[in-house]
């Protein structure tokens, strides 16, 4: 074990994850390494490139010409796919429609894996994502696995896209939610589960404030003074 401080963060999607991850760092001053923008950047990648899933070659040539960074500035946390900056191409339908396949291919989960644990070799980060603190992370010192009401996070999730995406309906977002649940917990590579040892945070009907002070309470005593 790393002297340094890992905080897992799994749970499904539009749960809220990454506002929470953001607010643990900004208020603990760790890293914050957003893993599903990293599996959103590469679904880009293979969607602009039509790169042919079934086709191993294809997949593991456009793994070795994809390079991505993330760039925090002033508590905002930016992805760099090859240089050009896809923070907001990466949550835009299209996008979202297809990362929950893209994400179940191994090689492309041993590639992301592989980044995500240098990068937790020697800083205190908190990492949201599927399968954090079961595959990435198996020893992470604290583990959150957040959920909340099927219903409630569509609407999360419809009050974002309907600013950028004034066409899309509250059905899409829904079945969407519900498609990439099923794909995320029924994958044969790291599947999306509960680690024996995380700490359930359903979010249903909690604010903001109330999220963030129930994960520093179980982060806190990890934290030397």
């Amino acid at each position: 074990m790393n002297n340094n401080i890992v905080v897992a963060i799994d749970g499904f999607s539009s749960c809220g994850k990454s506002t929470i991850a953001k607010a643990l760092a900004k208020k603990l001053n760790f890293v914050y390494v957003d893993t599903g923008a990293m599996y959103r950047a590469v679904t880009l990648y293979f969607l602009r490139n039509e790169v042919d899933v079934t086709n191993q070659t294809q997949v593991e040539t456009a793994l070795n010409n994809i390079h991505i960074s993330l760039k925090t500035t002033d508590g905002q946390v930016s992805i760099f796919l090859n240089d050009e900056d896809v923070s907001e191409e990466i949550r835009q339908m299209h996008v979202a429609s297809n990362v929950s396949k893209i994400a179940a291919i191994p090689a492309v989960r041993h590639a992301m894996v592989k980044q995500q644990q240098l990068m937790g070799k020697s800083i205190n980060i908190i990492m949201d994502g599927r399968d954090i603190g079961t595959t990435v992370f198996p020893d992470a010192q604290v583990k959150l696995f957040m959920t909340a009401d099927p219903k409630i996070r569509a609407e999360r999730r419809y009050k974002e896209l309907v600013v950028k995406q004034p066409d899309i309906t509250m059905e899409e977002v829904f079945e969407n939610l519900a498609l990439r649940d099923h794909d995320d917990t029924t994958r044969k590579e790291s599947p999306l589960v509960q680690a024996a040892d995380a700490i359930v945070l359903d979010n249903s009907y909690l604010t903001p404030d109330e999220q963030l002070e129930f994960a520093l309470n179980k982060i806190k005593p990890f934290i030397k003074e």
